[in-house]
């Protein structure tokens, strides 16, 4: 006998050594660990008929909108298993639905690889089109405060300010 879609799920993010949680049956909520985006919150849910993926990417943007989505829906039409989309309040999220018969682990492996990807790629991207503004007034509080930038580097070349 073979191995349910949530049997298969489960062994491929052992296999991976990916952390995960189990809150109720045939859902999953894997972490996925990046270097932009320090991790990427992704869920897998068994339905009747198709596995659902879900990932949150970021918040809806402070400004430059038009630009953020048109670049978000440009990003859509080479995208493998997942798209960018947008929930009722504007925040993005990265979605997907596979027939639970495609589910296997090389497709829950290229899924979730490819989920990882999209977000960790993207993400400074995103908030340099979105979120400019609010970083360079961080940039800036922290440099009055004497406290580290270290993790706002991937964004000096528009919020430092010139010397």
């Amino acid at each position: 006998m073979s191995a349910g879609p949530a049997e298969v799920i489960e062994e491929t993010l052992k296999a991976a050594e990916i952390s995960y949680e189990r809150p109720r049956p045939g859902a999953f909520l894997a972490k996925l660990p990046g270097q932009h985006k320090l991790a990427t919150m992704t869920w897998l849910i068994v339905g009747d008929q198709a596995l659902h993926v879900e990932a949150f990417f970021c918040r809806q943007p402070d400004e430059n909108h038009e630009e953020f989505y048109r670049w978000l829906l440009t990003k859509n039409g080479s995208m493998y298993g997942v798209s960018f989309t947008l929930d009722p309040v504007g925040d993005v999220y990265l979605v997907g639905r596979i027939p639970l018969p495609a589910v296997t682990p090389e497709e829950i492996d290229r899924l979730l690889g490819c989920v990882l990807t999209y977000s960790d790629e993207n993400f400074d991207r995103a908030l340099e089109i979105g979120f400019a503004s609010s970083i360079r007034r961080e940039w800036e509080w922290r440099l009055k405060r004497g406290e580290s930038t270290a993790n706002l580097q991937a964004f000096a070349r528009f919020a430092q300010p010139a010397d």
